[in-house]
């Protein structure tokens, strides 16, 4: 009896101090993952961080210059992504962890049965966040903050201010956009993250994924991927190459 009130006693205690997503302030999203040869390989980290802003977090790459009201790391959540061995099947997961490396979360393992390295893992990343998306993010506030980071914070300030102010400034200019139009027309099939786009074939000419905003896709077209958007009602395909921003006009019948 003493021995199950004990149990109760630290399963109850252990749960008090327990962490949830909502007590953390950012996330960091690394340029590389273990199963990745290169940076942003796929464009995944690129899409991983897309996907937490779109979930509500606000989201850094861990080598850009970060705000000195994020400066102490133990507000902060780290994130990664982790290939799963699976025969014939594409399967990602992906975990989020303190300071101190303890897993705070871990989503759902998503899949893909895609032959292409690309449209693969972008499926079975976007089929791990719905998992992500369910917990309907919003910082609670509650995270406290290190003493040794707060008295650390004037220091960070004057050493991020400068660039920051130097980071921000291309943000400010549109860039200039390429467009061209598709006259193909193309028709939706609906799949369990969104659609394939297929010609009169027919041949899958692009996939895309749902997100928050019926009338935005994340868009896979070969190795490109960017965004599917319904603009002036008008399906337009944005994504960048080369460092040049294009625009496609997309003739899709949903």
């Amino acid at each position: 009896m003493k021995k199950q009130f004990l149990l109760v006693l630290f399963f109850f205690v252990s749960c008090s101090y327990s962490q949830s997503v909502t007590d953390y302030k950012a996330v960091i999203v690394p340029m590389n993952y273990s199963f990745l040869k290169t940076e942003n390989q796929y464009r995944l980290n690129t899409f991983t961080k897309f996907n937490l802003e779109k979930a509500g977090f606000v989201a850094f790459y861990n080598q850009e210059a970060i705000p000195s009201e994020y400066s102490d790391r133990c507000s902060l959540l780290f994130v990664d992504v982790i290939q799963v061995s699976g025969f014939l099947t594409t399967k990602l997961y992906l975990t989020m962890k303190d300071c101190n490396g303890k897993i705070i979360f871990q989503s759902d393992v998503g899949k893909s049965k895609e032959k292409e390295y690309q449209v693969a893992f972008t499926e079975a990343l976007n089929d791990a966040f719905k998992s992500i998306y369910d917990l309907k993010y919003n910082y609670s506030g509650q995270k406290t903050v290190n003493p040794e980071s707060v008295s650390a914070e004037p220091e960070a300030s004057k050493t991020v201010s400068a660039p920051a102010a130097k980071v921000e400034t291309p943000v400010l200019s549109t860039p200039k956009i390429i467009s061209k139009t598709d006259t193909n027309l193309l028709y939706a099939q609906a799949t369990v993250n969104g659609y394939q786009l297929i010609d009169s074939t027919p041949k899958v000419i692009m996939k895309v994924f749902h997100t928050s905003n019926k009338h935005c896709y994340i868009a896979v077209k070969g190795y490109i991927q960017g965004v599917l958007l319904l603009k002036n009602n008008e399906w337009v395909f944005e994504y960048y190459q080369n460092e040049q921003l294009w625009s496609e006009i997309i003739t899709v019948k949903f």
